[in-house]
């Protein structure tokens, strides 16, 4: 009997709108300590071919940088060396026109533990983050957070 085999599971990123992809790289970067992506060879290999205008780019810690995209990744998780790109947890941070205007579907729970809870609030208010407000449930106790553009993120 011939067995199917299970089908590989599916890789995915978060997709974040931003008004500013890059100031929330390096936000979310420093809070969940992962890396900007460094696309920068891709960049430049396209400006030299002459598929990508010099005014999509952007320079980014010194180095080329798509001006409307930027994502941070896991330091643990592989990546596409040529390309820059993550092939594991990441987050992509896409430049949109419109602000945010509503309480966000879905949003990253961060998880320092109880012990560890208010030093990471504070540390992520230091980053630029504010304190929505402080819940205490049956369930549990976390604090909801906005990220330098207002996204909320719990810190339980």
């Amino acid at each position: 009997m011939t067995q199917t085999p299970a089908p590989a599971p599916i890789h995915w990123k978060l997709v974040i709108d931003a008004a500013d992809p890059h100031a929330q790289a390096d936000f979310w970067a420093a809070a969940l300590h992962y890396e900007p992506e460094d696309n920068s060879a891709l960049v430049q290999q396209l400006l030299e071919m002459g598929a990508l205008p010099a005014a999509a780019t952007v320079d980014f810690h010194g180095r080329p940088a798509f001006r409307d995209l930027m994502a941070v990744r896991h330091p643990d998780d592989p990546y596409d060396k040529d390309r820059g790109t993550g092939l594991g947890r990441r987050l992509l941070f896409q430049r949109v026109p419109e602000p945010k205007t509503t309480k966000n579907r879905l949003h990253l729970d961060l998880h320092p533990g109880p012990d560890h809870r208010e030093a990471e609030v504070e540390r992520l208010t230091s980053l630029g983050a504010s304190v929505l407000r402080r819940v205490t449930e049956p369930a549990g106790a976390w604090v909801v957070m906005t990220d330098p553009e207002g996204n909320e993120f719990c810190v339980a």
